[in-house]
């Protein structure tokens, strides 16, 4: 049976008029479901596209609500003097990393990031600390953030970036010691109400430009979900510094 014929079939079955609104009979629900069942068994290739089709449905919605987020937010998420940056701070490209410093693929691209700031001395890195991966995150990007205090965010980022196996809040207090922060210190000002602000607009902002996990970069009007390679990154800038 066509897939026209199928539909037509399904129509003739459904109540019309004044009826129209009315619940099929269990015999219509009986035909209904026949149809369908023997359509798909003789075409199962109409399941795979309709569920193709929807997925592409909703992605392309998805896409267009992140695009608009990502327009109306430009300041937040390019401008916030609250986040870390790196590199050139009047650089003419800024790249925005959303990431996590327990995620493994964040750590797969830190050397990129790192490459790049020392080749490119025009560009811009804004940190966006977005712990996803549990109550071990919050308290490292907890740490990096109260490490501004003491004038020793990047060091810090760079060291829990380096740190292998586990980082647990043990790890992040012995590392946090390493780069010489004071830990006292360090554990009162984790505590501070701006810093709670910061993370909850991090996490607000990565849900409107629909970005699920880390890492996430945003770059010019494109926003990229998962790690990317140092030649991706590059094409990427240089497409943000054309327009």
């Amino acid at each position: 049976m066509a897939l026209g014929l199928w539909l037509s079939a399904l129509l003739s079955l459904m109540p019309s008029g004044p009826a129209a609104a009315a619940e099929f009979t269990p015999e219509q629900n009986q035909a209904i479901e026949t149809i369908i069942r023997d359509y798909l068994r003789k075409n199962p290739e109409a399941l795979l596209d309709a569920l193709q089709a929807a997925k592409d449905k909703m992605e392309g919605e998805a896409h267009d609500k992140a695009s608009a987020a990502l327009a109306a937010r430009r300041h937040e998420v390019f401008d916030d003097p609250d986040a870390p940056i790196a590199g050139n701070p009047k650089g003419n490209a800024t790249l925005v990393e959303f990431f996590d410093y327990r995620c493994p693929y964040c750590k797969q691209v830190e050397p990129s990031l790192d490459a790049l700031i020392a080749e490119d001395r025009q560009l811009r890195i804004v940190y966006k600390e977005l712990p996803v991966l549990g109550a071990e995150s919050v308290t490292a990007a907890r740490a990096a953030l109260a490490a501004r205090r003491q004038d020793k965010y990047d060091a810090l980022h760079r060291a829990l970036m380096a740190q292998k196996g586990q980082l647990d809040e043990a790890a992040v207090f012995r590392v946090a010691g390493s780069v010489g922060l004071d830990i006292e210190r360090l554990k009162r000002d984790m505590a501070a109400p701006d810093i709670d602000r910061m993370l909850k607009a991090n996490t607000s902002l990565a849900s409107a430009l629909d970005i699920r996990g880390t890492p996430g970069f945003v770059v010019g009007n494109e926003i990229v979900p998962g790690a990317i390679s140092l030649q991706a990154i590059k094409q990427l800038i240089d497409t943000a510094r054309r327009k």
